[in-house]
């Protein structure tokens, strides 16, 4: 096996961050579910288990800021800020759901945004499957992350006109 830099001969380790400078960082995460039939009822909070957007949001946040306990290589942090939105998307019958995360650190956000985001979908997926048991969870990525050493990564399949309007993504964070 290749040794990298959360692995050495004693086995896996979180990455030494103590001589890193910390700088603001930020990430964003977006991913969609499927919701079929039950769009109605989703976006209009009409489902017998309640308003599974309202809920989403908010495990969007607890998700984001558990990340660490999920993630056995990930590094706790006290995240300075974190958004979880959920976008209908009523050609699709589907919700789209954003998680953006700052703080200032030594490490990356982007599993918080990711968590969040996830944590965010797969509360839509409990509360929607009494009424429609055939959702899908779809495109879970990181949209962009900026700060820290490497600047702005931008994901490959890039951001709509509205996303850039929305987040606005720059190495000028916070």
């Amino acid at each position: 096996m290749k040794i990298g830099a959360h692995v050495s001969p004693s086995g896996f380790h979180m990455a030494d961050v103590r001589l890193k400078t910390p700088s603001a960082r930020r990430a964003v995460a977006v991913g969609e579910i499927v919701v079929g039939s039950a769009y109605s009822h989703v976006v209009s909070a009409t489902l017998p288990k309640g308003d599974a957007l309202m809920m989403a949001e908010i495990a969007g946040l607890q998700g984001a800021k558990h990340a660490s306990q999920l993630m056995p290589l990930c590094h706790p942090l006290a995240l300075d800020y974190v958004d979880v939105r959920c976008v209908g998307v009523p050609e699709r019958q589907a919700v789209r759901v954003y998680c953006e995360a700052a703080l200032w650190a030594k490490t990356g956000v982007e599993m918080e945004a990711l968590a969040g985001a996830s944590a965010a979908l797969l509360t839509i997926y409990d509360l929607t499957k009494p009424v429609q048991p055939a959702l899908q969870i779809e495109s879970v990525r990181l949209l962009f992350k900026e700060g820290g050493k490497s600047g702005l990564w931008v994901h490959p399949m890039g951001m709509s006109d509205e996303e850039q309007a929305r987040y606005q993504p720059s190495d000028a964070v916070l």
